[in-house]
């Protein structure tokens, strides 16, 4: 089914609002990793729902869904003005989040606490999952003939959202991926060896990708870019590196932490087998990437094993730290997340209806967006990756990318080498 567009002004919201609004309690909550603008999105959720005479409450759900089952509320509608202004420009989620990923029983639960507390409208910001889980609510909701407005407002670094150009929280993340590549593309240069930056991306390699925005001179790195849509083969891995390093004299690394052999293998369970390591897994039994540092010190010493030990290899995983940060995020990414979330909450305030708000480009000049509301059913638990065409002989990005990106990053900060000659 093609998107669905929903483009209300103000005018227009209120009249239909009038006409089919259903009375009863809103819940708002926030889920999987926080980002430095999903504040953004919380706010606008909360401040298109003031004044609404339909909306009895405006309630949000500490730490996702579990808030929910614990009955675990706090009152919205009575923070000031100014403090939400403050709130929506704070990295991280305000809420709490939360990692559960809600199957039917469990969003039975949710269900029955809506239906105790009279909520009529659900807006869960998060990605995959999130949307995954609005489905189900929905459908219970449906089934029981009980109406609830589900609404999935994207958010994710990782960019996986199928039917969006972009999801907020990318740009802002992208934004710092491509800035700390820049700082250590100079480290590199300064102190020659070879080194490895891992970035978040378990399916998808956007992330990574970003990386190249660092490149303001031809022999800037990454020189070698990694993601996981490409196949890792670990003896071209080693043949890459050493042609690098062999022209340059150093080699700087963007491995994205969920780049799989040609079997599908996690690299960094297969490394881990053949140098005799044990790899911890998650509770749903993966491999465990974000928060470790594993995968750059196995292919560090994958390369000293191979190429050299006397080599200066060095490894560090950004972690974390490339979700929630203060002072770096996009402009674009800041605006956009405010306006998905009220997209959604118009969505829900002028018809009975339920969907997930994706971001479409319409134009690159002027950069231009639509925020289209999509069926749930074709978002939910769904992952999209990098296109063929941004990816280079397995090892790189195309410039073409740049292109891409540029818009949504906003202006970078000129990181400039001094070029010598030695006297002679």
């Amino acid at each position: 089914m093609p998107p669905r567009y929903i483009g209300l002004d103000t005018h227009e919201t209120e009249i239909m609002s009038k006409q089919s609004q259903v009375k009863g309690a809103a819940v708002v909550g926030q889920s999987g990793g926080p980002t430095a603008v999903i504040n953004q999105s919380l706010v606008g959720v909360i401040e298109t729902l003031r004044g609404q005479g339909a909306i009895e409450q405006t309630l949000g759900c500490l730490h996702g869904v579990s808030g929910i089952i614990d009955d675990k509320f706090v009152d919205l509608q009575a923070i000031p003005t100014d403090v939400l202004d403050r709130i929506a420009v704070s990295p991280s989620a305000a809420l709490g989040s939360s990692r559960d990923k809600p199957d039917r029983a469990y969003c039975e639960r949710i269900f029955e606490r809506f239906a105790q507390r009279n909520v009529r409208y659900f807006f869960y910001i998060g990605g995959n999952d999130s949307s995954d889980t609005c489905r189900i609510v929905n459908e219970l909701a449906n089934e029981s003939g009980y109406e609830l407005r589900c609404f999935h407002v994207p958010k994710t670094i990782d960019n996986d959202l199928v039917l969006n150009d972009h999801t907020p929280g990318y740009a802002s993340a992208a934004k710092f991926v491509a800035q700390a590549f820049m700082g250590d593309n100079l480290d590199n240069r300064a102190l020659p060896g070879i080194k490895i930056d891992i970035v978040m991306g378990r399916h998808a390699g956007f992330l990574t990708a970003a990386s190249v925005l660092a490149r303001q001179d031809d022999d800037d790195g990454p020189h070698l870019i990694y993601v996981p849509e490409a196949a890792f083969d670990a003896d071209r891995f080693l043949a890459d590196v050493d042609r690098v390093y062999s022209r340059v004299g150093r080699c700087l690394i963007a491995v994205s932490e969920g780049i799989s052999d040609s079997e599908d293998t996690p690299v960094a369970e297969r490394l881990a087998v053949e140098q005799g390591h044990h790899v911890d897994r998650d509770a749903h039994g993966n491999i465990q990437l974000s928060g470790t540092g594993a995968l750059g010190d196995f292919l560090s010493i994958h390369i000293k094993r191979n190429l050299g030990k006397k080599l200066r290899v060095r490894a560090d995983t950004l972690g974390y730290m490339q979700r929630s940060f203060a002072g770096c995020y996009s402009p674009v990414d800041a605006h956009e997340a405010r306006m998905v979330g009220r997209k959604a909450a118009e969505a829900a305030l002028a018809d009975d209806a339920d969907g997930s708000i994706a971001i479409q480009r319409v134009s690159d000049s002027p950069y231009g967006v639509e925020y289209p509301v999509i069926e749930l059913a074709t978002v939910a638990g769904k992952t999209r990756t990098m296109d063929s065409q941004h990816l280079v002989d397995g090892n790189n990005i195309a410039d073409g990318f740049k292109d891409y990106l540029a818009p949504l990053v906003g202006e970078l900060p000129i990181a400039q080498a001094l070029r010598v000659e030695c006297v002679k």
